[in-house]
């Protein structure tokens, strides 16, 4: 498939009630090594992206690089790729498009795009998040790609009491109505956890809805049940390999010692 194939591809996968799983990458290794186990497309973690490279989260890791990332990825890998672009790198709309633009170029066919203020605090107004959301949109179309913007809010991370969640819901279903209208192709509620609450969203939201897998998220069965759309995993699958790479290498060099 070419990247325009490969784009409409992408969102034809994603459907509520029958979700596309996508197991985080964050390079062209990962990105083979979950290909090779049976994915349908690949998506990256900001947090686990910038970590492989010795930097923080939060737009830490500099653009140039992050591109660098994609191009590896694409090239190395056949399936659709989304690309977890934070706050795009921009807090207007013209450099929101301009920088998204790179990643197309860079053979990605899709976002996660979130609404929080990266490196300050609260969220950007819903309006504000609307246009940056509906320049990156034109831009896309102008470039003929079908191009996947998964709008993500950020409500629920921010509160970290998940017995407060219901208080945000109304919320987060108005953004997504914005976020829609603007031009978003699916919305994503990372912290969201609460079954009851995560069915509300799916059966309010026209969008396909995003999961993220945490301690305390129902399985993938019943987040289909619910109506949800896509599922990823964020950091865990880094955290996890790196777990496990600490664990050899300290057998290694406990061996090494009593020997």
């Amino acid at each position: 498939m070419n990247q325009v194939e490969k784009a409409k591809a992408f969102g034809a996968l994603h459907q509520k009630g029958n979700p596309v799983v996508l197991y985080n990458i964050w390079d062209a290794g990962s990105g083979k090594a979950v290909s090779d186990a049976g994915a349908k497309a690949l998506a990256t973690g900001s947090w686990s992206v910038a970590a492989a490279q010795g930097y923080g989260d939060g737009e830490k890791l500099p653009l140039e690089a992050l591109v660098a990332t994609v191009r590896s990825i694409t090239a190395a890998n056949d399936l659709p790729l989304s690309v977890d672009f934070e706050g795009a790198y921009s807090t207007d709309k013209a450099g929101a498009a301009a920088n998204v633009a790179r990643l197309i170029d860079a053979g990605a066919v899709g976002i996660n795009f979130e609404d929080q203020v990266v490196g300050g605090s609260g969220l950007h107004p819903i309006d504000k998040q609307a246009a940056r959301i509906r320049a990156i949109r034109e831009m896309a179309e102008a470039k003929g790609i079908a191009f996947f913007i998964n709008a993500r809010t950020d409500l629920f991370l921010k509160s970290t009491d998940p017995d407060r969640h219901a208080l945000l819901v109304d919320e987060a279903i108005d953004r997504a109505a914005a976020y829609a209208e603007a031009g978003a192709s699916g919305f994503f509620a990372p912290g969201l956890s609460n079954r009851d609450l995560i069915g509300r969203v799916c059966e309010a939201v026209g969008l396909p809805v995003n999961i993220m897998m945490r301690q305390g998220v129902p399985d993938v069965r019943t987040l289909a049940k619910l109506g949800v759309g896509r599922v990823s995993y964020g950091p865990g699958p880094y955290r996890a390999m790196m777990d496990k790479l600490k664990e050899a290498a300290e057998a290694v060099f406990a061996a090494a010692v009593q020997a």
